[in-house]
């Protein structure tokens, strides 16, 4: 009984040691590491937002640089698309303007850029779609962390009318402003016209200093290039912050180009809200040819570039040949196209793009020695192997029939 007694306690002791230092030993134990969140998709990505008993399709895109882990503020886009990209699929605004030119230049656009549709046969003025734009750019705001500071707003043709209507009600949202091809004189409300005088003043005082760019084609029989004028002049009175681009002799399409400048993504990203200083009263318009003036060089300079021209395969890229003061340019399939100098070493196409470019390469004693092609996409080098010279300048062509003999 007395060895019961003593063992009994002991044991206990024992076993109460035994379990504190077994929840010791847990304690110490790390907690196991929370599995790793799978890599963000980036690129064009399908979204949905439900508003108001309606689910509306959308695509958002990221950078291919975007990590959602490292809370890295980024700006932010909202794009309105035209008239022609209606629907209800979500997909069809991208294959216009600026989520065209990201594929051809991600480099470019270092944004998260949201892209609502509009659906039909609704327009970007009507209130509901307004509402549905803005909750999508709040979505994806929140979503991927987009820095308020450097909120931009830009639309094309209908989507330009909205970007004014939302430019207008919400002013102190954006940090900058781009409009191609809009104006606030809707082509389904001719009626507004009657308020020429007053409606661009109207807002340009709701958008004070705000920096607005605006692109318009001289020729566009859609939207009047007269609309961007009005509110160019408007901001200007008003001491507003203001640009206007006008491409000479381009149609409703102002947009692919506008676009494709590369100024455009770096004026954005200088701007930001509550900026120290603000933006101070500014006005520019200017007047884009399609193409530049060109240049007329002598027979002899344009001789020297004559010839064909292989790309790095040894493939023939291109034949330069000259008529009279014209040089001209023969494809692998035969076509022909004119060719202009804008100076003795840069030649363009004036019937081509407007980006697209040949650069003349010469060694140190001035001979060409290629040419590299340029388009606002790729560059090729051409390699010079030997001159053609035009029919109407080349020298008679040597008999191959053996001399007379004398009697």
């Amino acid at each position: 009984m007395r060895f019961r007694n003593v063992l009994l306690p002991g044991l206990s002791i024992a076993l109460g040691l035994l379990a504190v230092t077994h929840a010791a030993g847990a304690k110490k134990k790390p907690a196991p590491a929370p599995p790793p969140l799978p890599p963000q998709e980036t690129g064009f990505l399908n979204r949905t937002l439900d508003l108001h008993g309606t689910r509306y399709h959308y695509q958002v895109y990221l950078p291919e640089e975007f990590h959602r882990d490292d809370r890295r503020p980024w700006p932010i886009i909202l794009f309105l698309h035209g008239r022609g990209e209606r629907g209800a699929e979500g997909m069809w605004q991208t294959q216009i303007g600026l989520p065209l030119q990201v594929r051809d230049h991600p480099e470019r656009w270092p944004f998260i850029i949201v892209l609502p549709q509009c659906t039909y046969p609704n327009f970007w003025t009507d209130t509901d779609m307004l509402k549905m734009a803005m909750a999508e750019l709040d979505q994806e705001t929140t979503e991927f962390h987009a820095d308020p500071a450097r909120t931009y707003l830009t639309g094309l043709s209908m989507g330009g009318y909205g970007a004014w209507e939302l430019a207008k009600d919400e002013p102190r949202r954006w940090a900058a402003v781009a409009i191609i091809a809009g104006g606030p004189f809707w082509s389904y409300a001719p009626e507004r016209w009657q308020l020429a005088n007053t409606l661009p003043g109207d807002y340009a005082r709701a958008l004070g200093r705000t920096p607005v760019w605006l692109f318009h084609g001289s020729e566009d029989n859609v939207v009047p290039e007269r609309e961007s004028e009005l509110m160019f002049n408007a901001f200007k009175a008003n001491n507003g912050h203001v640009r206007l681009w006008v491409y000479t002799g381009m149609h409703h399409d102002s947009w692919t180009r506008a676009y494709n400048e590369p100024e455009l993504p770096r004026w954005l990203l200088a701007h930001r809200l509550n900026a120290t200083p603000e933006p101070q009263p500014f006005a520019e318009r200017l007047v884009m040819p399609l193409h530049p003036n060109p240049l007329k060089l002598p027979a002899a300079t344009l001789d020297a570039l004559t010839g064909e021209y292989h790309d790095g395969a040894g493939h023939v890229a291109a034949t330069l040949f000259r008529q009279g003061d014209q040089l001209y340019e023969k494809d692998p399939h035969g076509e022909i196209t004119e060719v202009e100098a804008e100076s003795a070493s840069s030649f363009f196409y004036p019937n081509g793009g407007v980006w697209t470019r040949l650069t003349v390469e010469r060694d140190p004693e001035g001979h060409v020695t290629g040419v590299v092609f340029r388009d606002d996409r790729h560059e090729e080098h051409w390699e010079r192997k030997r001159p053609i010279l035009a029919h109407k300048d080349a020298p008679p062509a040597k008999s191959t029939q053996p001399a007379p003999q004398g009697p």
